[in-house]
This record gives C-alpha cells, structure tokens and sequence, in this order.
C-alpha cells in the first residue's frame, strides 16, 4: 500500500515482549559475552594493588558524598548533628574513639548546615538527656544512636 507521499506503508516494526540479554549482545559484535563468577573471585583488576584500593576509596567517598546528601534533604538539624557526632567518634569502629577533639559551635553548625543556635540548643539536650559529656573536651556515648534511629 502507498501513502500520499509515494512511500510504501507496513506494520510498524514488531517491538520484542522482553528484552533478551544474550540476543543484544549477539546482534552488538564479537567479543560480548555472558559471564559468571565463582563467589570472591576477582573480577576486576587493574594495575597494582595500589590503584585498586585508590579506587574503592574514590567509590566509598562517592557513597559518602550520597549519604551526606541524602541526610541533608530528609533529616532533621537534630539528627544531622547526631550522626555527625557519631561519625566524628567512629562509632560502630573495631578501633572506635568516643572522645572528639575539641570543636566549636560554630565547626558543627557548618558542617550541619544549621545554626549556631541550634547546634547549642542540641547540644545541651543531648547532654541533658546523657548522650554526650560536653564539659571542655566532648565525649560521645553510644546511646546518641538512639537519636538517629527513632523517628
């Protein structure tokens, strides 16, 4: 059948129901292939081991990157600062540290995105309700988790 341009008209191509892994990399060149691999067998290795654990640095700094963000947009100033304390403590660490070096209000505001205010107000809640020991040096117990877990 032609249309009114003069081009032939048919059935519009047949899309396939589901999309077939070994089909497409078939039909994409040589060289492509399905792959399995044994549990804990190496799958990728580039260079020295050096290079490898620079790039699981970069991945584990990416991911942090995305948890920052993500606890900037749906968490509480409250809850920023508690996780904040417990990550600066290393909390959950085999070679945990629960004593923090000195810091300001001012420090932990900006790395809350908050306040100074605020940070102040959490701090003497938290240390009225025993989560932390804040008298010069800061000290954070393990109980502030709770903070970050209860909605």
């Amino acid at each position: 059948m032609i249309d009114g341009d003069g081009q032939e008209e048919g059935p519009p191509p047949r899309l396939p129901s589901a999309f077939d892994l070994k089909s497409f990399l078939d039909s994409s060149g040589t060289a492509r292939t399905i792959t399995t691999f044994a549990p804990k067998a190496v799958v990728f290795s580039q260079g020295d081991a050096a290079t490898d654990v620079f790039y699981l640095q970069v991945l584990a700094r990416n991911v942090r990157i995305e948890e920052d963000l993500v606890d900037q947009l749906f968490n509480s100033s409250e809850k920023r600062l508690a996780r904040a304390l417990l990550l600066m403590a290393r909390y959950g660490m085999p070679d945990r540290l629960l004593k923090l070096p000195r810091l300001s209000q001012e420090t932990l505001a900006e790395m809350n995105g908050t306040t100074r205010s605020r940070v102040n107000f959490f701090m003497h809640k938290f240390r009225d309700l025993g989560f932390i020991d804040y008298n010069g040096d800061l000290k954070v117990n393990a109980s502030l988790l709770t903070v970050v877990l209860h909605d």
